[in-house]
């Protein structure tokens, strides 16, 4: 399936052009088998092409993670959302481009939504999440219109041996492509403890 462009871009960070393509884009997140925390990610292009980075904090009571771009500058954190029925994350920003990921009740599925302020044109929006927690795949949509399709690359040595997780997430054409990468980490952490 093909994903139609979004005119205006939508993500809560501001048009820029390592974090927006104008051409559909394939994430290869893939979860680093010698962590300490046990939640970092690499995240680049299927072509090899590196995008943002995901380091788990080791000392955290909230499962804190830090998004950076690919020189180390912070974009943004994720910290589960504690006082909160279904798991929730809120992402928060040095730079005020926060969103938040809301868990909802579902059974055999996974559901939740994604709140923000569009950075392109100021609205605020929300985006929904659902998923197969089985084999960890998930659609994200904005008013019925895709927006990306995560899969798992299913059972590979990675995941048998070490529960190391590999996924590749399609991103629609100006789409902010690290808030769909933490939205995966999000799904990855709401599922790893069912």
């Amino acid at each position: 399936m093909t994903l139609t462009p979004f005119n205006p871009p939508l993500g809560p960070q501001p048009v820029n052009p390592a974090f927006y393509s104008p051409t559909e884009v394939t994430l290869h997140m893939k979860e680093k088998m010698l962590s300490l925390t046990g939640d970092d990610f690499t995240i680049s292009t299927a072509e090899g092409t590196p995008v943002a980075k995901c380091k788990g904090k080791m000392i955290s009571l909230h499962g804190t993670k830090a998004f950076t771009d690919m020189q180390g500058n912070e974009l943004f954190t994720v910290k589960k959302k504690m006082l909160a029925l279904q798991k929730s994350f809120v992402c928060e920003s040095p730079h005020g481009h926060n969103f938040e990921v809301k868990g909802h009740f579902s059974l055999g599925s996974s559901k939740s939504s994604v709140h923000f302020k569009n950075a392109a044109d100021g609205r605020d929006v929300e985006l929904q999440l659902k998923g197969d927690f089985i084999d960890r795949s998930a659609t994200i949509t904005f008013e019925g219109k895709p927006v990306a399709e995560v899969k798992r690359k299913f059972v590979n040595i990675r995941e048998i041996w070490a529960d190391k997780q590999t996924y590749f997430v399609t991103v629609a054409p100006n789409v902010d492509l690290t808030m769909i990468a933490a939205i995966c980490v999000c799904l990855d952490e709401r599922e790893n403890e069912k």
